[in-house]
């Protein structure tokens, strides 16, 4: 798989994953795992643009 693709894969797998935490730390009110839900989340859209990046320049 083109490492554009994986990048954009991986991105949305993070922020998927991100967003469970931040759903399980609001429910269990726990503040450490909502904030660390919300940084994987927001890297997961970083890695999601890098791979779209990656796509338009063919690397």
């Amino acid at each position: 798989m083109k490492s554009g693709i994986r990048d954009k894969a991986e991105g949305t797998f993070h922020e998927m994953k991100g967003k469970v935490k931040e759903v399980a730390g609001k429910l269990s009110d726990n503040p450490k795992l909502r904030v660390a839900g919300s940084i994987e989340s927001i890297a997961g859209k970083v890695q999601g643009k890098a791979g779209q990046i990656k796509q338009v320049f063919g690397k």
